[in-house]
């Protein structure tokens, strides 16, 4: 499975992943007012996700070149 980069895919893309499903717009827009994400341990701090991704969840995700734009 190919890695998804939370800091880049659409509401879409996340909702395809399992574990995120049905949280995509939630995740875009906590991106949107908080800025980039630095670690997917950040996913925990969007409403319903706390502690829901298992480890192998999250190694199919990845949070790219923070540095980019």
């Amino acid at each position: 499975m190919a890695s998804v980069d939370i800091n880049l895919a659409t509401a879409e893309e996340l909702d395809a992943v399992e574990g995120l499903r049905g949280h995509g717009h939630e995740i875009v827009r906590y991106r949107e007012e908080r800025g980039r994400f630095t670690d997917t341990r950040q996913l925990d701090e969007v409403p319903g996700l706390a502690g829901v991704l298992s480890a192998d969840q999250r190694a199919a995700l990845t949070v790219g070149d923070i540095g980019a734009e």
